[in-house]
């Protein structure tokens, strides 16, 4: 399996192999994102590519919102795209180095894209990230797909036990507003840093 660092992804946008990218906020995130009311939450898109929900969260009036990805080149399309955005926001870098706070965490083809043996880190990382009371949402796919290169799959019975080691599920279900071609093989869930006893 090659290695799925700053290089290899800033080749699939070069080469234009980024099947992954739909051109719009997926669906389901944005009516999550319209019945947000608190425009002061911190908010977090690690491996965010080219950020259409950044860009709808931005126009909406959230302000407190980080981008990150290894890769330069769909963080300068989206300064083009969204001139306002604070550069010092818009940030390459390694999600698993990143150290912040934050309300609310969306994953969107984030967790697809890394190799499976890093899901374990993964959540571990957002624990950490997670404010008190802190949320990761966002859709995940319940396919088996490919092995040896992204997007990798899985399903439901692998996912939540996993989650719940380190979060507490809220929520995790088919999604209701998947786009046509990933229509039934989508998770939508919400979870939460679990409370300290």
């Amino acid at each position: 399996m090659e290695i799925l660092d700053e290089h290899y992804w800033s080749g699939r946008y070069e080469k234009g192999q980024t099947g992954w990218d739909i051109g719009y906020p997926a669906p389901a995130i944005q009516k999550y994102i319209d019945q947000l009311e608190d425009k002061n939450l911190s908010i977090l898109i690690p491996g965010a590519g080219n950020a259409y929900e950044a860009e709808y969260l931005w126009l909406k009036g959230f302000k407190g919102l980080e981008v990150i990805d290894l890769s330069a080149i769909p963080l300068l399309n989206f300064s083009k795209r969204v001139p306002s955005f604070p550069k010092e926001q818009l940030i390459q870098g390694n999600f698993f180095k990143h150290d912040q706070k934050y309300d609310l965490i969306i994953e969107q083809t984030f967790f697809c894209a890394l190799n499976p043996s890093l899901r374990e880190a993964y959540l571990q990382k957002m624990s950490e990230l997670l404010k008190p009371n802190g949320r990761l949402v966002g859709l995940l796919f319940n396919i088996p797909l490919y092995d040896d290169h992204p997007p990798f799959g899985g399903s439901i019975e692998e996912y939540l036990p996993l989650f719940n080691e380190y979060l507490r599920v809220i929520k995790m279900e088919k999604a209701m507003y998947s786009i046509p071609p990933r229509e039934g093989n989508e998770l939508w869930f919400v979870a939460e840093l679990k409370s300290e006893l």
